[in-house]
């Protein structure tokens, strides 16, 4: 239940031609409080119910709990969430022993793509991609349930 990961922007669209897999995803938040987020997400057909903690100082390690929902229970929980659904198309590539997850934002926050992958600890090396740009792990602006609220689109180039 403790999830360990780091985050980074993605600087060409290279990493497609590696993609093993691409999902549609559309979430929303049924509640943005940084001390505990509640995201309510549509994956292809399948609905998930998501439980996140406050970050570490690092932004690196947090709590997450996450249960399957039928996709019509999710979709209900959608229509509650708070405004700003977001859009996004999932890619996952293969990295050495692990896998990165790519999310190509659209909507409000096209233009973002940002990597994710997962760690057994913090410390533990991976395999950097060319494709892999600026690390942004532990900046709150790059969250999911900020982008929501402070869409890509009306940052300050």
């Amino acid at each position: 239940m403790i999830e360990i990961e780091r985050k980074f922007l993605v600087n060409s669209e290279a990493f497609k031609e590696d993609s093993v897999n691409a999902n549609r995803i559309v979430q929303g938040f049924l509640n943005t409080d940084p001390l505990r987020t509640v995201r309510v997400r549509i994956k292809g057909d399948t609905g998930f119910l998501t439980v996140k903690g406050k970050g570490n100082d690092q932004g690196t390690t947090r709590f997450e709990w996450e249960t399957v929902l039928p996709l019509k229970e999710a979709e209900a929980l959608l229509k509650l969430a708070e405004p700003g659904v977001i859009e996004k198309i999932r890619y996952e590539v293969p990295r050495g022993k692990h896998l990165f997850e790519i999310d190509e934002f659209f909507g409000d926050n096209s233009g973002l793509i940002v990597a994710e992958v997962e760690l057994e600890r913090e410390d533990e090396p991976f395999e950097i991609p060319d494709w892999l740009g600026k690390e942004v792990t532990g900046n709150p602006k790059y969250y999911n349930s900020q982008l929501s609220k402070q869409p890509f689109k009306t940052w300050e180039k």
